[in-house]
């Protein structure tokens, strides 16, 4: 069966026709990847300094690129609401701290999300597609999606088949990928890879061009239910993926890194892990993403430190 690579901006103009074998064989033909070396790289750059006026921007910039999530199974419509808010004032004392991207949640709460977050400019993403297995028919996980942008959602996460891929069966990911895509509408569609099942960096490349030829608007690591979730590694092959796709196709996809970024040390590493790999094109929310609640006290708190001087307890912020 032929499937149909996406070519540029536009969609599908530029469309190729790949039978299962062709798809394989281009997958294959990627150079692989030097892991020691991709190490040692995401390392080297992990320890650039950044001085205290770039780093009041990297702050502000890493919060502007927070994707706040919380999806868990104990979820309330309160729960939601109150992380909207947070959304919207992530420090209710002080006006100038900027709002974060987007509010992700599971698609049953993407109504409440949408309403509490009316006229703010801010996102909702909506995990779908049998998240985090996505072990469910293909009929399933269409359901999920319309159902999830029905309800609102301006983006949708979905999550590959790991078992499809690791098996070969790379057709079947492909083609699951633009049905969704298709389901989408106007919704963009981030595809979740879980990095942490992939096994190998020449894994994630090749999922990460999968993904993008069948029509991501962004490249996403993990799920944050499996370990290790992102990692700076795993970000630099993704990454020089978005950079190698645009300058062979024309058309720009994101990177959102998700799970086990905990501080804003993290978070600037990754930053600078953008800036020095695809380029400072990346270097916004609509091109990058943070998938990690819980740094975004962390950044809230070193915000603080440098406009005052001194740290707030670690009660002033709101617990997500």
């Amino acid at each position: 069966m032929p499937v149909r690579v996406f070519g540029d901006a536009g969609g599908v103009s530029t469309e190729t026709l790949l039978g299962a074998a062709e798809l394989r064989a281009f997958l294959d033909g990627l150079p692989g990847v030097d892991q020691v070396g991709a190490q040692e790289r995401a390392a080297r750059l992990a320890t650039r300094s950044i001085k205290t006026s770039a780093k009041a921007e990297a702050i502000d910039l890493a919060i502007a690129m927070v994707d706040l999530t919380t999806l868990e199974g104990a979820d309330t419509a309160g729960k939601v609401r109150a992380l909207c808010a947070k959304a919207v004032r992530p420090d209710p004392s002080d006006a100038t701290v900027p709002k974060v991207a987007a509010v992700c949640v599971y698609p049953d709460m993407v109504e409440t999300a949408v309403a509490a977050l009316d006229g703010s400019g801010i996102g909702v993403a909506s995990v779908a597609t049998a998240f985090p297995s996505g072990r469910a028919p293909l009929e399933a996980k269409l359901a999920d999606t319309r159902a999830a942008v029905a309800a609102g959602a301006s983006e949708i996460d979905m999550v590959i088949d790991r078992g499809a891929f690791l098996s070969g069966d790379v057709l079947k990911v492909f083609e699951e990928i633009t049905a969704v895509k298709q389901a989408c509408g106007g919704a963009h569609l981030k595809v979740i890879l879980e990095t942490g099942e992939l096994a190998t960096l020449d894994n994630v490349r090749r999922a990460s061009w999968l993904a993008m030829r069948a029509g991501a608007d962004f490249i996403k690591t993990s799920t944050g239910k499996v370990s290790p979730a992102a990692t700076l590694p795993v970000t630099l092959v993704m990454l020089e993926a978005v950079r190698d796709y645009r300058a062979a196709t024309g058309r720009q996809v994101g990177v959102k890194p998700a799970g086990g970024i905990r501080t804003t040390k993290d978070a600037i590493k990754y930053l600078v892990l953008v800036n020095e790999t695809a380029g400072p094109d990346w270097l916004s929310p609509q091109w990058f993403r943070l998938g990690a609640s819980s740094v975004l006290n962390d950044l809230l708190m070193q915000r603080r430190k440098l406009s005052t001087g001194v740290y707030s307890g670690p009660d002033y912020f709101t617990l997500d």
